[in-house]
């Protein structure tokens, strides 16, 4: 089992994963308020049709547009805290110019701690996407997750594009990893272990792929 001493980086990560979640939760309450209010809108606009007040219309229609932009969840998988890493953290992925395939359908009620689904998929994503901008700038950078639920049990995969070659994944290769990168390796074994879980980590020729099972 890894040891994790340093409280303040926890404290910290805990606190960016704590936000992120609140983010996507406003995001979503913000739909569920225009979805209720959309007879209401619907209805105004009627009236100013009716009254032949067209620029009065087009206005409104401008400032609903307005709203609605601010409005942006493209990765749904059914469980708020998933939404809210995979949102953020693909969207930094995308202004890299890495090509994502993320297929992800989980379901709300999950017998882990969302604080924990935010770490294991946060630093995944950190890592494989610091490992795609490592990359020289006209090799392909992809990165590719799925997320299911299979047999009662997590599952999640997550390949990346890498110049890396690693040959020892161990321990050793974790605790030689220096930074946030070695630090969000050991958080998310501390994670799995602390579920009694199971991950494997392969590195091939141009790809790094984590696979982790997680019982629920």
């Amino acid at each position: 089992m890894f040891h994790f001493g340093d409280k303040k980086y926890l404290n910290y990560q805990v606190e960016v994963m704590s936000r992120q979640v609140e983010e996507v939760n406003g995001i979503y309450m913000t739909m569920r308020g225009w979805r209720h209010d959309y007879h209401n809108h619907l209805q105004k606009l009627k009236a100013h049709l009716a009254l032949g007040q067209i620029e009065e219309a087009e206005k409104y229609l401008n400032e609903l547009e307005e709203d609605l932009d601010g409005i942006k969840v493209k990765y749904t998988t059914g469980n708020v805290s998933l939404d809210a890493i995979l949102n953020s953290k693909l969207s930094v992925a995308e202004k890299e110019k890495i090509h994502i395939n993320c297929k992800a359908e989980v379901g709300e009620n999950l017998a882990i701690a969302d604080i924990d689904l935010c770490v294991i998929m946060g630093n995944l994503i950190d890592n494989a996407v610091e490992s795609c901008r490592k990359m020289p700038k006209d090799a392909e950078r992809f990165l590719r997750i799925y997320l299911c639920i299979r047999k009662q049990q997590l599952y999640i995969a997550v390949t990346n594009s890498t110049g890396e070659v690693i040959r020892k994944l161990d321990a050793e290769y974790i605790s030689n990893k220096r930074g946030d990168h070695g630090h969000g390796l050991k958080r998310i074994d501390i994670v799995v272990d602390k579920y009694k879980g199971y991950i494997r980590r392969a590195n091939e020729p141009g790809v790094f792929s984590t696979e982790i099972m997680l019982p629920l």
